[in-house]
């Protein structure tokens, strides 16, 4: 859910359109044409008011692009961290938390992450800040392994390996339902951890893609 600062209510004149309106048309419009399509002038036309509704919500276009961040921020960092934090009596339950974040783009959206990574090569702003959200990540799968007895080097490794395996599954676009992903779901499980899941661990992530 986009977080929304205290003038969230529609401009006068504006009944219709809330901040809340320019900013998710600005996260399509950046997922479907790129960084330099977010412009003020465009999606007011959009949305078909003036750019005074605009000034209404945000005191200019670097301070809408600063909403998106900080949205994608929110959305897929936090929900990568959260859930390698996350209590787990195993490792492989370790794992399977992270992997929510694959399998339900309520959680982590692909195509946004692709975004704002492609904006990161005009911004180096944006750059930095795509970097420290992969080491916040890497950081908090590899200390989910270690929690659970892996060593320093062997959970920084086996935290790569999932990671930039994921975002390659992204970067490459491929096109594989969650569906077939899921049937190799114990042998992602046993690359991952070295162990073998059980039935109930594979059952158990089954009933989380069943209730999406």
């Amino acid at each position: 859910m986009i977080m929304t600062a205290p003038r969230d209510e529609p401009a006068l004149g504006n009944i219709k359109v809330t901040r809340a309106d320019w900013i998710n048309l600005a996260l399509q419009t950046l997922i479907s044409d790129g960084i330099e399509s977010v412009r003020v002038l465009t999606l007011g036309q959009k949305l078909g008011v003036s750019r005074s509704s605009f000034y209404w919500y945000f005191e200019s276009r670097q301070d809408l692009l600063d909403q998106l961040l900080a949205h994608w921020h929110e959305t897929n960092t936090k929900a990568i961290v959260e859930r390698a934090q996350r209590s787990a009596e195993t490792i492989i339950m370790g794992v399977l938390n992270v992997f929510e974040c694959w399998a339900d783009e309520r959680l982590f959206d692909p195509r946004l992450d692709f975004a704002v990574r492609e904006w990161a090569r005009r911004s180096d702003d944006v750059r930095r800040m795509i970097d420290k959200a992969d080491d916040d990540r890497l950081s908090a799968i590899r200390d989910m392994y270690r929690r659970h007895g892996y060593d320093g080097e062997d959970a920084f490794i086996r935290a790569r390996v999932l990671y930039y395996m994921q975002i390659g599954y992204y970067v490459l676009d491929l096109k594989e339902p969650v569906e077939a992903r899921v049937s190799h779901l114990a042998a992602y499980l046993r690359a991952f951890t070295g162990l073998e899941p059980s039935e109930a661990d594979v059952a158990h992530f089954m009933r989380f893609i069943a209730a999406r």
